[in-house]
């Protein structure tokens, strides 16, 4: 059997704090060569859990009833829209383990969320942003219907601070 049929799709539980947070990291430094404070990473990952209103991860569980690992990730946060009267879902924290890239995992999640979002009244719409380099990404993102938009992306970061950006090796 396909490994991608072997897949559980689910909301997001406290006890995958440790896990979701794992993959968050690996994400940060694979795509942007950064490493993550782990307690503070921890610490966010578990607020977001415990407090709805944040958003939600989904994930992707893999294996028997009695012996499941998670292999995928996405994070969901809100963004509120007066133009449209409604809210974009915002797609972050995208991962996926190695072993398990390339068989659907990310299709799966992301039709879930995409079925979920539609069957909600107030979601206007789903977004995600992606490592300018992350052409990778980019390109997964296209193929399954989601395209760039018009708009770029600005910030000025309060927590995260020169030091916590290491080069790579």
């Amino acid at each position: 059997m396909d490994r991608a049929h072997q897949l559980t799709i689910r909301p997001a539980r406290s006890e995958d704090v440790d896990c979701i947070a794992a993959f968050s990291a690996a994400m940060a430094w694979e795509t942007e060569q950064r490493k993550l404070d782990e307690a503070r990473l921890r610490q966010g990952t578990h607020s977001l859990l415990g407090t709805p209103s944040l958003g939600f991860f989904m994930v992707a569980e893999a294996g028997e009833a009695d012996r499941t690992m998670l292999v995928g990730q996405l994070m969901i946060t809100y963004e509120w829209s007066d133009w449209r009267n409604g809210v974009f879902w915002w797609i972050q924290s995208v991962y996926v383990t190695p072993t398990w890239r390339r068989r659907g995992v990310f299709r799966r999640i992301l039709e879930e969320v995409m079925a979920s979002a539609k069957a909600a009244p107030n979601v206007c719409g789903v977004r995600l942003y992606v490592e300018q380099e992350n052409l990778t990404a980019q390109t997964v993102y296209q193929r399954l219907g989601l395209s760039p938009s018009g708009y770029k992306v600005y910030e000025q970061d309060f927590v995260l601070g020169p030091h916590d950006r290491l080069t790579s090796t």
